[in-house]
């Protein structure tokens, strides 16, 4: 026999779950199918709550039938067990220099901590994922950067074991892809030697992003988006496009870690993404309001502004 303490006597008003969906659903209409490339800066693991959220977001676009490719970095934490290891580090324009020592820490952390890491929480989300780096069948080959002269104090910088790519064999991914897993990506690659190699996780995120034809690269950052003044979360850029990318960056107000990340935008457009969407991982919904709503989270950059239509610059998506 029922009793009232078995009745539900309230329900949750689900008016406003249904608008949503009825809201995304033409966008998810339009991406599936198509590829996307997720990047996760290092910062976003330093929280496992902050990480979970985060791939709670690139799972949704997964089961949407979106084509995930996640690309993670890893520098706070190899700055931090390298400290721990008494392995200085030395950063130039935003870039890390890696010693024959800081190439073994790095495969630990990026390979091994962070790439296993987040493995676990797409199990624990059953998102078919798979981690692979850019040593793993080819994908990314690359050579050792020569010695840098550094413009205006002439300074030469040899970044050690970074490396410079190559190319991308995009077949890695489409393989994975084509049988619905979603690959989780180390930067990390090798020369033809098979030496270790460092690459820049946006420059890899970018490349990857070009070589698969790729709707969106999504670039994950501490902040907002890209903003008008670094000291002023309040003053972020809801859109721009590559000429004014370059005015930001003359103008100094893109400098130190953001450069990296200006050079992957500019890369990945000129080699045929799309869009670029720069949002904050801090944010539980920073991923879905900037590809799922008109209004966007973030920074939305394409090549040129004037290819978008009022609407669109009224509230780019």
């Amino acid at each position: 026999m029922r009793t009232d303490a078995n009745m539900i006597t309230h329900r949750s008003d689900p008016t406003l779950a249904i608008r949503a969906l009825r809201s995304a659903a033409p966008y998810i209409r339009m991406y599936k199918g198509k590829t996307f490339v997720v990047k996760a800066g290092g910062g976003v693991f330093a929280e496992m709550a902050t990480t979970r959220a985060l791939v709670e977001q690139i799972g949704i676009l997964h089961y949407f039938g979106v084509r995930v490719v996640l690309v993670h970095g890893g520098g706070p934490q190899l700055t931090e067990l390298s400290a721990a290891l008494g392995i200085p580090t030395r950063m130039v324009d935003g870039r890390r220099v890696t010693d024959e020592k800081s190439i073994e820490v790095t495969a630990m952390v990026l390979n091994g901590l962070i790439n296993t890491r987040l493995l676990g929480i797409c199990r624990d989300l059953n998102i078919d994922a798979i981690g692979v780096s850019g040593v793993d069948a080819g994908l990314v080959r690359a050579h050792r950067r020569p010695p840098v002269a550094l413009p205006g104090n002439g300074e030469t910088v040899d970044f050690g074991f970074v490396g410079d790519i190559d190319s991308i064999d995009s077949g890695v991914l489409q393989k994975l892809l084509d049988n619905g897993l979603m690959p989780v990506v180390s930067p990390l690659s090798a020369d033809a030697s098979g030496t270790l190699l460092n690459i820049n996780a946006d420059t890899v995120a970018a490349a990857l992003g070009a070589a698969l034809g790729a709707e969106k690269l999504v670039l994950c950052t501490g902040a907002p988006g890209i903003l008008g003044n670094v000291d002023d979360p309040g003053s972020l850029i809801s859109y721009t496009d590559l000429h004014g990318l370059k005015r930001l960056r003359d103008e100094g107000r893109i400098a130190a870690g953001m450069l990296p990340k200006a050079q992957a935008i500019e890369a990945a457009l000129r080699g045929g993404v799309r869009r670029v969407h720069v949002v904050s991982y801090r944010s539980a919904e920073g991923i879905l309001g900037e590809v799922f709503t008109n209004e966007g989270t973030g920074t939305l950059i394409v090549p040129d502004i004037n290819a978008l239509s009022a609407a669109e610059q009224q509230s780019a998506p």
